[in-house]
Formats: C-alpha cells, sequence, structure tokens
C-alpha cells in the first residue's frame, strides 16, 4: 500500500488521489496526517508537504491550492517538464512540478469558474483556455502527466506496480436532426421545397429514394462488424426554435427511432437549446425518451455543448442524469479538461465530488466542418491522431458525429467514406 502524508486534508486533496492513485495508476494508497506514523512507514509513501523526514519517501511540495476553499485567479506559469508543457513548479522535490494541484485546477475546470469572455453561442470561449494558450489543447495531458509521475515512484521504489486503465473506443452520436424530408409534415415540406426546389425531396417523399439523412441502417452494420457500443443522444425538444429543429418527439417516425435504437444501444437525452434557460425542460425531455425507449435515461450530452459551471451540472444532476458527455469544445476539437478518462464532476462552489461521471470527447464532426474548415480527408488525418492519443494515453476516444454527416447528403460528400474508412482500419 502506498501511504500519502500531508500536513492537512481537505475534499479537493482526496478527489485528486482518488483520481490519480486508483482509478489511474491502480493501486491501494491511504491518506494520513500522523507524520510519526508516515516517518515509521517502510512500504512507498509520497510526503506532500513541506515538512522534512529522515526517510522522506517521495517528496512532493504542495502549492497550496488543495488546501484553500472557493476560486481566485491563480498565478500560472507554463515550463517543459518531461517533454509536456507543465505548471506550479516546485523546487526540493522529487518531481517538477505539483502534480496533485495542476491536475486538479484542470480537471475541476477552475478556470470556467473566473470571469471570462463567452462566445457567439453564449458558451466558455475555448480561446480563454490554458490549454489553448499554452498550446497544449490536443493533447491528454494529465494522462501523460500521470504516466511520468508512474515512472518516478517506480524508480523510487522498484518494487511497486501498476494497473493501468486500457484503451478503449466509444462512438457517440448526436441525432439533431433525425431526416431531412420524412415525417416533417406537408407544412415544412411545402414551405422547405419553395424556398429551394429539389427532386430530392420529391423522391424522397414518394419513398423512391432514402432520406439522406438516414444513416442508421449503415451504421447499425458498422456497429455489428466491428463489435461496437455507440451511445445515441436524441434531441427531443417539444417546441421548434432557431437551433431545435428536430422532428417533434411525439411524431410516431422519432418515436419509433428512440424505441428500435434503445433496444440495441445505450441512449441518452440531448438537452435542448431552450432547456439551458428552462432547466424545467430537461426531465420532461427525459422522460419523453425513458417512454419511448422504454428504459430508464441516466446520459446526456448538451446540444451545441452548451454549458455553464456549476448550474448546468446541478440541473442534470437533479434531473437524475450521473454521466454526462459535454466534457469538450464545440468551437474546435480537443481535450477540454486535457484528459482522455472519465472523472466525476467536483461543484467548487460547494467543494464537494458528486456522482455525476463527465466522459470527455476530443473529436466532433461539426467542429471539423463548420468551425475548422475541414474537408474529410483532413478530418480523417485529425480523427487517427486523436485516436493514437488517446491510446498512447492508456485512455477512452470517445467521438461524435451527426447523422447527417454520415447519410447522402451532397453538403457532407466523402463523410461518410472517411468515417468507415476509420472504423476499418480499428483492430479487432
Amino acid at each position: 500500500m502506498l501511504l500519502i502524508y500531508s500536513a492537512v486534508t481537505s475534499y479537493r486533496l482526496q478527489y485528486i488521489c482518488q483520481f490519480i492513485f486508483k482509478e489511474q495508476l491502480g493501486i491501494t494508497y491511504s491518506l494520513t496526517l500522523d507524520a510519526d506514523g508516515f516517518a515509521a512507514h517502510d512500504g512507498p509513501k509520497v510526503n506532500y508537504s513541506k515538512a522534512i523526514f529522515a526517510n522522506n519517501g517521495f517528496a512532493i511540495r504542495n502549492t497550496g491550492l488543495l488546501f484553500e476553499t472557493g476560486v481566485k485567479a491563480q498565478a500560472i506559469e507554463c515550463f517543459e517538464a518531461n517533454g509536456n508543457k507543465a505548471f506550479f513548479k516546485i523546487e526540493d522535490s522529487d518531481f517538477p512540478f505539483d502534480i496533485f494541484a495542476a491536475s486538479f485546477y484542470l480537471l475541476s475546470r477552475y478556470e470556467e469558474y473566473l470571469p471570462h469572455t463567452k462566445d457567439m453561442y453564449g458558451r466558455y470561449a475555448h480561446e480563454n483556455s490554458l490549454a489553448f494558450k499554452e498550446g497544449f489543447l490536443n493533447k491528454p495531458l494529465v494522462n501523460f502527466w500521470i504516466q511520468d509521475f508512474a515512472k518516478a515512484l517506480h524508480t523510487k521504489f522498484p518494487a511497486i506496480s501498476f494497473q493501468f486503465p486500457e484503451f478503449s473506443f466509444t462512438p457517440t452520436y448526436d441525432i439533431d436532426i433525425a431526416y431531412s424530408y420524412r415525417n416533417k409534415g406537408l407544412l415544412r415540406n411545402l414551405g422547405g421545397f419553395i424556398k429551394s426546389p429539389s427532386m430530392e425531396r420529391v423522391n424522397v417523399l414518394l419513398r423512391l429514394k432514402k432520406d439522406p439523412y438516414d444513416a442508421y441502417d449503415f451504421l447499425d452494420n458498422l456497429h455489428r462488424s466491428y463489435g461496437l457500443q455507440p451511445v445515441y443522444f436524441f434531441l427531443v425538444a417539444t417546441s421548434q426554435g432557431e437551433y431545435d429543429k428536430n422532428l417533434s418527439p411525439y411524431a410516431y417516425a422519432m418515436w419509433q427511432l428512440m424505441r428500435q435504437h434503445a433496444k440495441k444501444y445505450r441512449v441518452g437525452i440531448h438537452p435542448s437549446w431552450r432547456s439551458f434557460e428552462k432547466p424545467e425542460l430537461i426531465k420532461k425531455e427525459k422522460r419523453i425518451v425513458e417512454t419511448a425507449g422504454k428504459m430508464e435515461v441516466n446520459l446526456s450530452r448538451q446540444h451545441y455543448i452548451k454549458l455553464a459551471l456549476p448550474d448546468t451540472f446541478r440541473h442534470l444532476l437533479d434531473a437524475g442524469i450521473t454521466h454526462e458527455h459535454s466534457m469538450g469544445y464545440g468551437s474546435i476539437n480537443g481535450f477540454r479538461a486535457s484528459v482522455a478518462s472519465s472523472f466525476n464532476w467536483y461543484d467548487l462552489d460547494a467543494e464537494q465530488v458528486t456522482r455525476l461521471r463527465l466522459h470527455p470527447f476530443c473529436f466532433m464532426d461539426a467542429n471539423s466542418f463548420f468551425e475548422q474548415k475541414q474537408q474529410a480527408a483532413e478530418s480523417y488525418d485529425e480523427l487517427q491522431y486523436y485516436y493514437d492519443a488517446c491510446k498512447a494515453a492508456n485512455g477512452r476516444l470517445i467521438t461524435i458525429f451527426h447523422n447527417n454527416f454520415l447519410g447522402t447528403s451532397r453538403q457532407f460528400d466523402g463523410w461518410r467514406e472517411m468515417y468507415q474508412r476509420f472504423i476499418t482500419q480499428l483492430p479487432r
């Protein structure tokens, strides 16, 4: 067992030790405030304090962040450590920086509680983040830090062994607009035809051609062929709006689509844009998906990745959501929390660990296409990069695709083939 000494304890310290030692390194550990007991311990031990022991163990001088309460601007200066960016530099230690405090800063999204500018959708702008400013947004930095930390511990204590998580891949899909033409009713289709005449629309409505957004059979075949366990998130806004354009959740076709997918896969809610301002709608939308799918729903991902800490996550918890998939940006690909592993949300305002498990994504088709202006071939290379990065980090690659990108719409020519190429090269 690894013994960790600290002069005082805190929920922050307990939280980050749980993540680093139990979840990422797979070792048994214990926190102690007993200096004499720590000094007498003859096994692996970490001294997370400014105290000096004759038999010091592995020393990390803490920077104090984990023993504060509330949020305040932190003086952060990045430097290179083991080939990666790091911060909270410390001297006279066996590791070059306070990995506990730095990891907590990134996982808790500490910077998102500080005053910041918002983007055009009212979201935390990725340009505010330390990861973007310092050029490590494309790295699961916390995972790499932990790997370096494990090597340093092993050098100090050769008998210690670790059980790192295994790499995994989870494809996820946001169903924002289930069909382009089908099941939208006479008025919406007539208005659409007048605005943009299309024989494709006519052929789809006459059942002579498949709807261009209908990628569901294509995806089913991929999942069966490659043993994938996807997650689908359904937008079920009960009223139309500028950003809520899906079919009515009460339409038979939408009801059937949710039911069919719930029989085969995990499904979650994609809380409507309107629910951001009216959080009481989250429970209503959750009930709709549960009723259609005949199952309990505890997964969600925010529509347009619109969230504000801590309110959004508190509203989701209140609605019974325990697994959240919005930890990424809706404006650029990368690692928002600088990690490729799931973790529990720490509510900084309440200073407590919550039961809400966050599952970070690092690649979304809409980011590549609309924000980064990439063609499908460029996005394939980016997607492959994130696959390799998550694998190197012993992490989990979570991707987001939309059914309209993977259908037959000419707007997204090449994307269906790109995704199929990516899936088929995965090791079986």
